[in-house]
Protein backbone atom coordinates (compact mmCIF):
# COMPACT_ATOMS: atom_id res chain seq x y z
CA UNK A 1 0.00 0.00 0.00
CA UNK A 2 1.30 3.61 -0.96
CA UNK A 3 -0.34 6.90 0.35
CA UNK A 4 0.71 10.03 -1.36
CA UNK A 5 -0.01 13.30 0.13
CA UNK A 6 -1.30 15.84 -1.64
CA UNK A 7 -1.19 18.81 0.39
CA UNK A 8 -3.48 19.61 2.92
CA UNK A 9 -6.14 16.66 3.34
CA UNK A 10 -5.54 15.31 0.01
CA UNK A 11 -3.82 11.94 -0.52
CA UNK A 12 -3.33 9.31 -3.47
CA UNK A 13 -4.10 6.02 -1.68
CA UNK A 14 -3.00 3.10 -3.67
CA UNK A 15 -4.81 -0.22 -2.23
CA UNK A 16 -5.34 -3.24 -3.44
CA UNK A 17 -5.05 -2.77 -6.85
CA UNK A 18 -7.19 0.41 -6.85
CA UNK A 19 -6.32 3.92 -6.67
CA UNK A 20 -8.33 6.18 -4.16
CA UNK A 21 -7.84 10.06 -4.50
CA UNK A 22 -8.76 11.41 -1.40
CA UNK A 23 -9.74 15.06 -1.09
CA UNK A 24 -8.26 16.07 -4.21
CA UNK A 25 -7.65 20.09 -3.76
CA UNK A 26 -5.05 21.09 -5.94
CA UNK A 27 -5.81 24.02 -7.56
CA UNK A 28 -4.84 26.78 -5.54
CA UNK A 29 -3.65 24.71 -3.05
CA UNK A 30 -0.10 26.28 -1.49
CA UNK A 31 1.03 22.80 -0.29
CA UNK A 32 0.75 21.87 -3.90
CA UNK A 33 1.76 24.36 -6.25
CA UNK A 34 4.45 23.44 -8.58
CA UNK A 35 4.03 19.60 -8.32
CA UNK A 36 3.13 17.02 -10.77
CA UNK A 37 -0.64 17.13 -11.29
CA UNK A 38 -0.95 14.35 -14.25
CA UNK A 39 1.55 12.21 -12.05
CA UNK A 40 -0.89 12.60 -8.92
CA UNK A 41 -4.03 11.55 -10.83
CA UNK A 42 -2.53 9.18 -12.71
CA UNK A 43 -4.39 5.75 -12.79
CA UNK A 44 -6.65 6.94 -10.37
CA UNK A 45 -10.23 4.74 -10.27
CA UNK A 46 -11.93 6.67 -7.88
CA UNK A 47 -12.91 9.65 -6.24
CA UNK A 48 -13.63 9.95 -2.30
CA UNK A 49 -14.77 12.85 -0.62
CA UNK A 50 -14.82 13.38 3.40
CA UNK A 51 -16.90 16.97 2.80
CA UNK A 52 -17.88 19.51 0.46
CA UNK A 53 -15.51 22.31 1.83
CA UNK A 54 -13.78 23.65 -1.21
CA UNK A 55 -10.25 22.95 0.14
CA UNK A 56 -11.61 19.56 -0.47
CA UNK A 57 -13.68 19.19 -3.51
CA UNK A 58 -11.76 21.61 -4.97
CA UNK A 59 -10.66 19.51 -8.34
CA UNK A 60 -13.13 16.73 -7.80
CA UNK A 61 -15.19 17.83 -11.13
CA UNK A 62 -12.68 17.81 -13.04
CA UNK A 63 -10.70 14.87 -12.38
CA UNK A 64 -13.96 12.07 -12.32
CA UNK A 65 -14.96 13.97 -15.55
CA UNK A 66 -11.31 13.52 -17.25
CA UNK A 67 -10.85 9.98 -15.68
CA UNK A 68 -14.23 8.76 -16.34
CA UNK A 69 -14.38 7.76 -12.66
CA UNK A 70 -16.72 7.63 -9.87
CA UNK A 71 -16.75 9.47 -7.36
CA UNK A 72 -17.69 8.11 -4.10
CA UNK A 73 -18.98 10.12 -0.99
CA UNK A 74 -22.39 11.26 1.26
CA UNK A 75 -25.27 10.31 -0.61
CA UNK A 76 -26.76 14.17 -0.86
CA UNK A 77 -23.80 15.51 -2.26
CA UNK A 78 -23.32 12.42 -5.08
CA UNK A 79 -26.50 13.19 -5.56
CA UNK A 80 -26.61 16.53 -6.50
CA UNK A 81 -23.27 16.11 -8.73
CA UNK A 82 -24.50 13.71 -10.51
CA UNK A 83 -27.93 15.45 -11.45
CA UNK A 84 -25.85 18.68 -12.15
CA UNK A 85 -22.58 17.70 -13.27
CA UNK A 86 -23.70 14.80 -15.11
CA UNK A 87 -21.04 12.79 -13.65
CA UNK A 88 -21.14 8.70 -12.33
CA UNK A 89 -21.44 8.75 -8.62
CA UNK A 90 -21.36 6.11 -5.44
CA UNK A 91 -23.67 7.75 -3.20
CA UNK A 92 -23.90 6.04 0.65
CA UNK A 93 -23.88 7.07 4.53
CA UNK A 94 -22.85 6.91 7.80
CA UNK A 95 -22.46 3.17 9.11
CA UNK A 96 -22.52 1.91 5.21
CA UNK A 97 -20.04 0.33 3.58
CA UNK A 98 -19.30 -0.28 -0.47
CA UNK A 99 -17.29 -2.58 -1.64
CA UNK A 100 -15.10 -0.48 -4.58
CA UNK A 101 -13.23 -4.04 -5.98
CA UNK A 102 -11.65 -5.64 -3.33
CA UNK A 103 -11.80 -2.57 -1.40
CA UNK A 104 -14.11 -1.97 1.06
CA UNK A 105 -14.74 1.60 2.47
CA UNK A 106 -17.06 2.45 5.78
CA UNK A 107 -18.73 5.94 6.35
CA UNK A 108 -17.97 6.72 9.60
CA UNK A 109 -19.05 9.95 11.86
CA UNK A 110 -17.14 13.10 12.03
CA UNK A 111 -18.16 16.08 13.41
CA UNK A 112 -17.10 19.36 11.48
CA UNK A 113 -19.88 21.27 8.75
CA UNK A 114 -20.55 20.31 4.91
CA UNK A 115 -21.43 22.84 2.25
CA UNK A 116 -20.74 23.67 -1.57
CA UNK A 117 -20.33 27.59 -2.81
CA UNK A 118 -23.19 28.50 -5.68
CA UNK A 119 -24.08 31.35 -7.42
CA UNK A 120 -26.72 31.62 -4.35
CA UNK A 121 -24.18 31.60 -1.74
CA UNK A 122 -23.61 28.64 0.35
CA UNK A 123 -25.37 25.25 -0.40
CA UNK A 124 -25.84 22.38 2.55
CA UNK A 125 -23.94 19.76 1.01
CA UNK A 126 -24.70 16.36 3.11
CA UNK A 127 -23.38 15.63 6.49
CA UNK A 128 -19.54 15.60 6.82
CA UNK A 129 -17.68 12.30 7.14
CA UNK A 130 -14.63 9.96 7.96
CA UNK A 131 -13.97 6.53 6.28
CA UNK A 132 -12.65 3.00 7.45
CA UNK A 133 -10.53 1.86 4.05
CA UNK A 134 -10.11 -1.73 4.32
CA UNK A 135 -7.41 -3.68 2.15
CA UNK A 136 -3.66 -5.42 1.84
CA UNK A 137 -4.27 -6.73 5.51
CA UNK A 138 -4.62 -3.02 6.82
CA UNK A 139 -7.55 -1.05 7.86
CA UNK A 140 -7.11 3.23 7.52
CA UNK A 141 -9.32 5.25 9.32
CA UNK A 142 -9.60 8.77 7.43
CA UNK A 143 -10.46 11.29 10.15
CA UNK A 144 -12.08 13.63 7.78
CA UNK A 145 -12.03 17.30 9.09
CA UNK A 146 -13.30 16.64 12.63
CA UNK A 147 -12.90 17.10 17.04
CA UNK A 148 -12.60 14.46 19.09
CA UNK A 149 -15.81 12.44 19.52
CA UNK A 150 -16.92 9.63 21.37
CA UNK A 151 -18.07 7.44 18.10
CA UNK A 152 -14.33 7.09 17.67
CA UNK A 153 -14.32 4.64 20.05
CA UNK A 154 -16.86 2.77 17.94
CA UNK A 155 -14.51 2.76 15.05
CA UNK A 156 -11.64 1.03 17.20
CA UNK A 157 -13.91 -1.73 18.45
CA UNK A 158 -16.16 -2.34 15.06
CA UNK A 159 -12.85 -2.44 12.44
CA UNK A 160 -9.62 -1.81 14.60
CA UNK A 161 -7.50 0.29 12.33
CA UNK A 162 -4.02 -0.13 12.27
CA UNK A 163 -3.15 3.42 10.48
CA UNK A 164 -4.66 6.31 10.85
CA UNK A 165 -5.03 9.83 8.67
CA UNK A 166 -6.24 12.44 11.14
CA UNK A 167 -6.61 16.26 10.87
CA UNK A 168 -4.11 18.23 13.42
CA UNK A 169 -4.82 21.99 12.02
CA UNK A 170 -6.79 23.99 14.82
CA UNK A 171 -9.29 26.54 14.72
CA UNK A 172 -11.45 24.34 11.67
CA UNK A 173 -10.24 20.95 13.37
CA UNK A 174 -8.47 19.00 16.15
CA UNK A 175 -5.02 20.40 16.58
CA UNK A 176 -2.41 17.97 16.98
CA UNK A 177 -2.83 17.87 20.95
CA UNK A 178 -6.23 17.04 20.72
CA UNK A 179 -5.87 14.78 18.34
CA UNK A 180 -3.14 12.81 19.91
CA UNK A 181 -5.56 12.85 22.87
CA UNK A 182 -8.07 11.22 20.12
CA UNK A 183 -5.37 8.17 19.02
CA UNK A 184 -4.53 7.65 22.96
CA UNK A 185 -7.74 7.79 24.55
CA UNK A 186 -10.15 5.48 21.05
CA UNK A 187 -7.05 3.60 18.57
CA UNK A 188 -4.48 1.68 18.91
CA UNK A 189 -2.72 2.79 15.77
CA UNK A 190 0.93 1.46 14.24
CA UNK A 191 1.03 4.38 12.16
CA UNK A 192 -0.19 8.15 12.19
CA UNK A 193 0.05 10.36 9.41
CA UNK A 194 -1.40 13.77 9.63
CA UNK A 195 -2.87 16.13 7.43
CA UNK A 196 -5.22 19.49 7.52
CA UNK A 197 -1.98 21.50 8.09
CA UNK A 198 0.80 23.45 6.54
CA UNK A 199 -0.97 25.28 4.38
CA UNK A 200 -2.07 28.39 5.86
CA UNK A 201 -0.40 30.25 8.88
CA UNK A 202 -3.56 30.05 9.95
CA UNK A 203 -2.92 26.33 10.84
CA UNK A 204 -0.23 24.36 13.26
CA UNK A 205 2.70 24.05 10.93
CA UNK A 206 4.39 21.03 12.21
CA UNK A 207 2.92 17.51 14.06
CA UNK A 208 6.11 18.03 16.80
CA UNK A 209 3.16 17.93 19.82
CA UNK A 210 1.55 15.42 18.51
CA UNK A 211 4.82 13.07 18.16
CA UNK A 212 5.72 13.85 21.59
CA UNK A 213 2.71 12.80 22.90
CA UNK A 214 2.21 9.26 21.10
CA UNK A 215 5.32 7.65 22.03
CA UNK A 216 5.77 4.01 20.21
CA UNK A 217 3.37 5.17 17.78
CA UNK A 218 5.13 5.73 14.36
CA UNK A 219 4.36 9.24 13.51
CA UNK A 220 5.24 9.79 9.70
CA UNK A 221 5.10 13.73 9.03
CA UNK A 222 4.11 13.28 4.71
CA UNK A 223 5.78 15.36 1.96
CA UNK A 224 4.18 16.41 -0.97
CA UNK A 225 3.73 13.64 -3.88
CA UNK A 226 6.33 11.81 -1.57
CA UNK A 227 5.04 7.92 -1.10
CA UNK A 228 4.79 6.12 1.81
CA UNK A 229 4.97 3.07 1.52
CA UNK A 230 3.22 0.33 4.24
Amino acid sequence: MKLTWLGHSGFRIEIGGLVILLDPWMTGNPMFEGQDRAAAIAGATHVLITHGHGDHTGDTIGIVKELGVPCVGIYDLMSYWQEREGIETIGFNKGGTVDLGGVKVTMVNAVHSSSIGTDHGLMYAGHEAGYVIAGEGHVVYVSGDTDVHSDMGIVQDLHQPDIGILCIGGHFTMDPERAAYAAKKFFDFRVVIPCHYRTFPLLAQDAKALTAALPGVEVTEPEVMRAIEI
